[in-house]
């Protein structure tokens, strides 16, 4: 859907804004909202009466509020950032100033709040800005590239000055003409909005299903009609006649890391550690590098191998990804290596699989440390059909998962491009390079 222009603009006079509509005035923020509020407003306030209290985790980057908490004022008051009802806070902290973490406050008990430090609060003026406009002004792509760009600090501490926000200088309409165009962006991007969500369900439907096929093939076989017989076991029920059931270690070696600590270099030969593991494959291009002294130490009895998997012992448990290629490299620490004795992939995609997975989160309970040791793992129980029968199932479960996988990345480009177009849209809205005031009235008359 496209959108008209306005009929006239004019030179903004500001470098990145250009153009603006001929009836909108340039501003700088200050002069259109008081900046982070005085404190002295609650100054006849009794200490022990009950405010909302939001951490920077109660604000959504979607600009929601988790009001569950509330503290006395005088527990407050000092340390945290003061705002009332229909403030509008950014944040002002990397990375939540880039993901657009910020809100309109609404809800506050008694209208009133306090909350992290790492805030920038804008009280609208009544005459100048609304808060919902001032809202979408802050999320919008040039408020938030610009203000990046004005970051200080190092590293996660990095943060945008107020002085950035207060001397911002955009184009404003008057204010019902802003109040139009909030009301055209919470209609727009609720609608956009519900497409991602769509998309999103189907990616987790997609992840479903695949991890479903998985399991019913490495338990259940392909044949339909094969034979069954009892396990034995009482969650995983039949399996076909002619398969094994035993412990991983009758199947595989599983061979432990070296549970040393190595010198990482700049340059070097590649370690594979939890980090690597990314789903069900290993990122060796990504791997952090050591002398070659440390590498083959690290390697000395357990060199992997095309076909060995990579298995995460700590944190992660039961990430697993599988060596598909033979660029050599070694493993780290809280990981072990599992060499299945068929040489088939089979192996692997059990080890992905709910029946395996069910186990690992089984001997997990109550651990306040997510972590298995080689003894576990060599005790999870796998099944092992013939090792032709092996190489079919392998061989299917392959292609059903490019399938799916092509699926869900349809699935995420789509999302891609619809937050793309979400971001296009609140900016040219905020900035003056369309003009939705037919829309509003479009909406009236209906």
């Amino acid at each position: 859907m496209s959108f008209p222009r306005y009929p006239e603009y004019k030179d903004s006079g500001v470098e990145w804004l250009r153009e603006v509509p001929a009836h909108w005035g340039v501003k700088r923020l200050r002069f259109v909202a008081d900046l982070n509020p005085s404190k002295s407003e609650l100054a006849s306030f009794d200490r022990s009466f009950e405010v909302s209290f939001l951490p920077m985790e109660a604000i959504g980057d979607d600009g929601s509020l988790n009001l569950e908490r509330t503290r006395p004022i005088g527990e407050v008051e000092t340390g945290y950032t003061y705002f009332r009802e229909g403030d509008v806070t950014v944040a002002k902290i990397t990375p939540c100033f880039e993901n657009g973490k910020g809100a309109v406050m609404r809800g506050l008990i008694s209208g009133v709040g306090f909350g992290t430090t790492e805030l920038v609060v804008a009280r609208p003026k009544a005459t100048e800005a609304t808060s919902e406009y001032l809202h979408w002004l802050f999320i919008s792509r040039p408020f938030r590239q610009l203000g990046e760009a004005a970051m200080y600090g190092a590293g996660g501490q990095k943060r945008v000055p107020d002085e950035f926000v207060r001397n911002f200088a955009v184009a404003f309409p008057d204010v019902a003409e802003q109040g139009a165009i909030a009301a055209f962006l919470d209609h727009e991007t609720a609608k956009i909005d519900a497409l991602v969500a769509e998309q999103e369900k189907l990616i987790a439907l997609l992840k479903e299903k695949r991890q479903a096929v998985i399991s019913h093939a490495v338990t259940k076989g392909l044949n339909p009609d094969a034979p069954m017989k009892d396990s034995g076991i009482e969650w995983l029920g039949e399996v076909p006649a002619h398969w094994e059931v035993g412990l991983l270690k009758r199947f595989s070696d599983v061979l432990d890391c070296k549970h040393h600590t190595v010198q990482f270099l700049d340059e070097g030969l590649p370690i594979v550690s939890i980090r690597e593991l990314r789903d069900d494959r290993i990122a060796l291009n990504d791997a952090k590098l050591t002398s070659q002294d440390e590498w083959d130490f690290l390697r000395d009895g357990r060199v992997p191998q095309r076909g060995d998997m990579i298995f995460c012992r700590n944190a992660s448990v039961g990430a697993v990804g599988y060596v598909d290629f033979d660029a050599p490299f070694c493993m780290g620490q809280d990981v072990c290596l599992i060499r299945s004795n068929s040489k088939s992939r089979f192996m692997h995609f059990q080890l992905t699989s709910n029946f395996v997975r069910n186990q690992i989160e089984a001997f997990l309970v109550g651990a306040t440390i997510r972590r298995a040791n080689v003894e576990e793992i060599r005790g999870l129980l796998v099944t092992s059909p013939p090792v032709g029968e092996q190489e079919v199932i392998a061989e299917f479960l392959m292609g059903a998962i490019t399938k799916f996988d092509a699926l869900s990345a349809d699935a995420e480009k789509a999302i891609a491009l619809l937050k793309e177009r979400r971001t296009a849209l609140i900016s040219a809205a905020v900035t003056g390079k369309i003009d939705v005031r037919g829309f509003a009235a479009a909406r009236e008359a209906a």
